[in-house]
């Protein structure tokens, strides 16, 4: 990644972070997944990349919803991002059961992700609120109000998460259930369902010029993205070192994932949003693939086949 732009993503702050390319932000992601900055590192990262929800401007947001969009591209846009909207405000609640155990380094970085969870549910909740107009007082009674928009296949992943969250709670320093819950977690839903659903809406927003305060909050929760992940990645990479029967953990968890995620009956209209199915198709598998190769981590021939086979609507779980 040239080095000029890495200090653009790294140290640009909410009004200059509207600027920057949502690929170049992804790249970022990737940047350090071969050295995998270790916990500390992340931690200071997070210190200096904090921002502050409540200084976004949805101004210009509403104007676009209302007046320039259109029906499909709203209907598009909100089936894609309401898994989004419910993901935040689930690992908000259940991370700190996966905090419960690990080293003190891991559970000082995940005290911040825990922050960013929070402020990222609090984006989604002004975004649903103030540009979408869903009704509701409280954040419980948005969340109640855009789960109709919620894909059916937001149930399988996030299902899984929440009961792989409940079999550590009962042992938090369990090294299998560590790892099936962070497979699940930072790679598939982290690392692959979120970027692509980044990509996918930051995308269209980039080149219709639309939802500028959207843009700049996505883009800098993709910027948080870049810490879970390397978290995540350097985890699941620590662990299959210490103990190497532990990769068949993460494959496992993969096939579990990818199977009660292959089938849908509810299609996103994705082209409202410049994409086609192939195209959402292979940007998953990209995801996946980048992740998995630069941790050195290899996927059996079944699994390959299962993961060629991806379901473009996964993105909206």
């Amino acid at each position: 990644m040239d080095q000029e732009v890495l200090a653009g993503v790294e140290k640009s702050d909410l009004a200059q972070i509207r600027d920057l390319d949502i690929d170049d932000v992804i790249d970022y992601v990737h940047a350090d997944l071969k050295r995998l900055p270790d916990y500390l590192d992340l931690y200071r990262r997070y210190l200096r990349q904090r921002w502050d929800v409540y200084e976004l401007d949805f101004s210009q947001d509403i104007r676009d919803w209302n007046t320039a969009m259109t029906q499909s591209e709203r209907d598009a846009f909100v089936a894609i991002s309401s898994g989004f909207h419910h993901g935040e405000r689930q690992v908000e609640v259940e991370l700190p059961v996966f905090m419960l155990g690990g080293s003190e380094e891991s559970k000082i970085f995940m005290s911040s992700q825990i922050e960013d969870e929070a402020r990222h549910t609090i984006f989604f909740d002004r975004f649903y609120r103030e540009v979408v107009g869903l009704p509701g007082e409280s954040v419980q009674e948005v969340l109640d109000a855009s789960f109709h928009h919620v894909s059916e296949t937001f149930v399988g992943p996030f299902g899984l998460l929440a009961y792989l969250a409940d079999e550590l709670r009962r042992d938090p320093e369990d090294p299998v259930s560590r790892v099936r819950y962070g497979t699940t977690y930072f790679l598939w839903i982290e690392g692959v369902l979120a970027l692509s659903v980044m990509k996918i809406t930051l995308t269209y927003c980039r080149n219709r010029g639309f939802l500028p305060g959207y843009y700049a909050g996505f883009t800098a929760t993709c910027r948080d993205e870049a810490r879970h992940v390397q978290f995540g990645m350097r985890f699941l990479r620590d662990s299959v070192a210490e103990d190497p029967r532990l990769l068949r953990e993460i494959h496992e968890t993969l096939r579990t994932i990818l199977t009660i995620n292959g089938a849908t009956s509810r299609r996103i209209a994705l082209e409202s949003l410049g994409w086609s199915p192939e195209e959402v198709r292979r940007l998953m598998i990209r995801q996946l693939s980048m992740k998995l190769n630069d941790v050195g981590i290899a996927l059996p021939p079944d699994l390959q086949q299962m993961v060629a086979r991806i379901e473009p609507e996964l993105a909206g779980g």
